[in-house]
């Protein structure tokens, strides 16, 4: 029987696995000055040289105990997401031509309608691509996919997502909601942004997962926060989230909408169109005056009243930047997020609007 000659591996000087060992006994060579420390190589290429010595030992006695194989689903490699992105950017109509950016408003959607946009590519596994758009005319990576989901009117970027959003805490995520990584060090190709999709346990540690990732659109059980860079992604909550309930709601802004159910000890956001250029309903009365009830009456010259004026934009901005938004996040128009937070301590006749 030849002795195997380690050309390629030399056996590892701190692995005590049954290779190496048999490796190091069996070795007639010094020592080449090369690094030795190949303990990935020494269950395989190893193994194969000291079962050629050993005759009796099978591959599985050869494999250093205690490392199983590993296995677990596509995921991005430690340090590095490997979903490269795109920045912002219009969409992109049936034929190709992007359609002129604007800042346009906020859409209402509810988390139901979310749900299922991002449902949509995964069922056609969209593939991902920072530079091709999908035939909605959304981006195919990680930022194209929330954007479409959120029903934005525009492809937006990790650098300006959280603009569209408010920040959360772990427990008040909800569907819809996204779990947002934006590396400013490497922000085209070190961020990452995925949709929060529900639970999957009690204890809260993994829940459904909605994202773009190589080789395409996705929906798996996923630790929370994500598989990488556990510590760097934040929740969102989209502004123009709404709460589902049963009946339409009328859109005109000028008649009075029947209220809605509270929800978490607020009353139920009455709809962002009813706050906008000529509105006139109650639900303005209402603002402004739990507004002046905050201090921020210096913007009114007048008491409460139901038409919507440029004063109560300028209230609302002001009481969204005391709360530390800026940019899109401070537009003056008050969102579920702005509703929430500026009845969160009201009384109940000041619910009720009276």
């Amino acid at each position: 029987m030849t002795t195997p000659v380690f050309e390629e591996v030399e056996p590892a000087r701190d692995c005590d696995c049954p290779g190496c060992v048999e490796g190091r006994r069996m070795s007639p060579r010094p020592s080449s000055g090369r690094p030795t420390g190949r303990p990935a190589a020494c269950g395989v290429v190893v193994m194969a040289a000291a079962s050629a010595v050993l005759g009796a030992v099978t591959p599985a006695a050869a494999l250093a105990p205690g490392r199983p194989a590993e296995q677990r689903p596509h995921v991005p490699a430690d340090g590095d997401t490997q979903t490269p992105q795109g920045g912002r950017s219009p969409l992109h109509g049936a034929a190709g031509k992007p359609a002129e950016l604007t800042a346009a408003p906020i859409p209402v959607t509810t988390r139901t309608d979310i749900i299922k946009r991002a449902k949509v590519w995964v069922a056609a596994q969209v593939p991902y691509s920072m530079s091709q758009y999908w035939s909605d005319g959304y981006r195919q990576d990680c930022s194209g996919y929330v954007s479409m989901a959120w029903n934005l009117g525009s492809n937006e970027w990790t650098g300006s997502l959280d603009q569209f959003g408010v920040k959360i805490t772990k427990e008040e995520l909800q569907p819809g909601d996204i779990l947002l990584y934006h590396n400013p060090d490497n922000p085209e190709k070190g961020s990452h942004v995925v949709i929060f999709g529900g639970w999957t346990d009690s204890a809260h540690t993994t829940y459904t997962v909605y994202e773009q990732t190589p080789p395409h659109t996705r929906s798996q059980p996923t630790p929370y926060p994500y598989w990488t860079n556990a510590d760097k992604y934040v929740p969102y909550r989209y502004k123009g989230v709404t709460a589902e309930t049963a009946g339409a709601q009328r859109t005109d802004g000028k008649a009075e909408v029947p209220g809605r159910p509270a929800s978490h000890g607020v009353p139920g956001y009455p709809g962002r169109s009813l706050f906008r250029p000529g509105a006139e309903n109650a639900y303005v009365t209402q603002l402004r005056r739990r507004l002046v009830e905050k201090g921020f009456g210096r913007f009114y010259a007048t008491g409460p009243g139901p038409r919507w004026s440029e004063a109560d934009r300028r209230a609302v901005e002001a009481f969204q930047r005391a709360q530390g938004w800026r940019g899109g996040a401070a537009d003056g128009y008050p969102g579920p997020e702005t509703w929430r937070r500026l009845f969160a301590d009201a009384d109940r006749g000041h619910q009720g609007g009276r």
